[in-house]
């Protein structure tokens, strides 16, 4: 006898593309879904088999029902690499070069195919955020340049269209993320320190819209070459002033 034919669930198929979405960065960690009635008509299904799908993914930890209200994306995808390292990155400063010279190395090839595959709908993401980034820089705000700085890096890597690229690229940044406030502030006293970032993403933005994969990627690693020299400095600027003011305090206390 022949096997029957297995027809899939509509739950599952609808949970299949919800994932998709989330796997391609269509929603992203902390966004809410469409109110159910929205998102059935989007969809065309009936709302119970929209819920029964949406409780899959919750199973599975990927999205999660907050108090007040609404279903939002969970940071699933990112966690598990993300939560220990940001302690261990607390507890062995010297891990930050490592993350850096692996961040060159993820940055450069995103750069590299977000140049060969970025989409129409790609490159008017990458114009907002390059735009939102040169503003960020035309104000004396460390944390509207860091954020700025995370979501240009962050469409950078979603223009490469590659799943694990994408996620790891995400995960890392939020990794870094205090590291690069903490550059972006010692670097507003340094000369022309804004003036060359701009610079640099500027160059990373013009060679991925022109399409030129290698400018690209040298763009985008001559950047993180730069982030690890000042990161480097601003560390020692840190050292410095820490034993400066301990050596003050103890003249202090002993006079």
């Amino acid at each position: 006898m022949l096997n029957k034919l297995q027809v899939p669930r509509i739950s599952d198929a609808i949970a299949s593309t919800l994932e998709r979405r989330i796997l391609e960065g269509s929603l992203k960690s902390g966004d809410r879904l469409p109110p159910e009635r929205e998102l059935a008509a989007e969809l065309g299904v009936s709302r119970p088999s929209l819920r029964e799908a949406i409780q899959k993914l919750a199973s599975k930890g990927m999205v999660q029902s907050r108090q007040g209200g609404g279903t939002y994306v969970t940071d699933a995808l990112e966690s598990t690499f993300f939560d220990p390292w940001q302690d261990m990155m607390g507890n062995h400063p010297n891990l930050r070069e490592d993350m850096l010279e692996f961040r060159r190395m993820i940055e450069g090839q995103a750069a590299e195919w977000a140049a060969e595959r970025a989409t129409d709908a790609d490159l008017a993401r990458l114009d907002q955020t390059f735009g939102a980034l040169e503003a960020s820089f035309a104000e004396d705000d460390t944390d509207k340049r860091s954020d700025a700085d995370i979501a240009f890096h962050q469409a950078i890597g979603d223009a490469a269209h590659n799943v694990l690229l994408g996620h790891l690229s995400a995960a890392l940044l939020r990794l870094m993320h205090d590291n690069i406030s903490l550059n972006l502030g010692e670097l507003k006293s340094v000369p022309a320190a804004g003036r060359l970032l701009v610079s640099q993403h500027a160059a990373i933005y013009n060679a991925v819209r022109d399409k030129k994969p290698q400018a690209a990627r040298s763009a985008a690693e001559t950047h993180i070459d730069f982030v690890r020299e000042t990161l480097a400095q601003t560390l020692r600027s840190v050292a410095r002033r820490e034993t400066a003011e301990r050596r003050l305090h103890t003249d202090f206390s002993t006079s």
